[in-house]
């Protein structure tokens, strides 16, 4: 698992080697310096001492189930309050849909313990009424609860070995259930790994196979690049997704890929361009 350091560190040196990023770095530097020293102060605990691993895990299920978290209100309140003074004190926001959620959660009118489950279990339903009620934008709504439902997650991925799921095949993570972010091929033998999106926990997958579908015709995947860097876009002409895919035989393997993500959105837009859509 990547330190909140090693994240801090890579966004500096990006800014600091590539211009072009300067106007992103500060504001993601921000929030991980926010996030630096209350990893374990989300308000979210994940308990999984009566959990049977080995069988959810053969019957491909994920570790994480909605019901192995426990919420605690008000350290809760207090986190989500100071991951919107930062985007208040960063100005990508406006201030007044961020004051209308920091008066929703210091008046307790927001079913936060409702929000967290309906992100887990993607009930867009659920965020697109809280965003009503609130008049507030429902991606700025889902980004602000995600800050504390991802840290808590990464500190439970965290304690898992690496080579905990071998035999998993499934294309959403072992431990949590969500979609891939970013994949990886690294080894002498560039083997595909997909990374969680959420707890960025990463597992092996089948290289010609589509994390989204499942679609394995050659016809149908391909790839293109942008630059020398070492991430590509590989895509699939089945379901028109897509996923970034680091080669870290090329190298960038010291960048977390949560990082990596963050410094390659061009090529998101470009996919975007070219009609592809990224896996959910």
């Amino acid at each position: 698992m990547a330190t909140i350091e090693t994240k801090i560190a890579a966004l500096r040196q990006a800014a600091i080697s590539s211009p072009e990023y300067a106007a992103i770095t500060p504001f993601f530097t921000a929030l991980y310096e926010y996030l630096r020293g209350r990893e374990g102060a989300s308000g979210i605990t994940i308990d999984l001492s009566g959990v049977d691993c080995a069988e959810r895990i053969g019957n491909g299920f994920p570790l994480v189930s909605p019901s192995n978290l426990s919420v605690d209100r008000d350290v809760l309140t207090a986190f989500l309050a100071g991951v919107v003074r930062v985007l208040k004190q960063q100005g990508k926001e406006g201030d007044e849909s961020l004051g209308k959620i920091s008066l929703a959660l210091s008046s307790h009118r927001i079913d936060c313990e409702g929000l967290l489950l309906a992100i887990m279990e993607r009930r867009r339903a659920s965020l697109d009424e809280a965003s009503v009620t609130l008049d507030v934008p429902a991606p700025l709504l889902e980004f602000i609860f995600e800050i504390p439902l991802k840290t808590a997650l990464e500190q439970c991925s965290g304690r898992i070995p690496a080579d905990a799921f071998q035999d998993w095949q499934e294309n959403i993570c072992p431990v949590c259930g969500s979609r891939p972010g970013m994949a990886e091929l690294a080894g002498e033998e560039g083997r595909l790994h997909l990374c969680c999106s959420a707890c960025f926990y990463s597992w092996q997958f089948k290289r010609m196979k589509c994390p989204t579908c499942g679609c394995e015709d050659t016809e149908q995947l391909s790839y293109f690049t942008a630059g020398e860097g070492p991430t590509r876009v590989d895509t699939c002409r089945a379901c028109s997704r897509y996923i970034k895919t680091r080669d870290a035989r090329r190298g960038g393997g010291n960048v977390p890929l949560e990082v990596e993500d963050l410094l390659t959105i061009h090529l998101d837009l470009l996919a975007s361009r070219e009609g592809f859509e990224r896996g959910k």
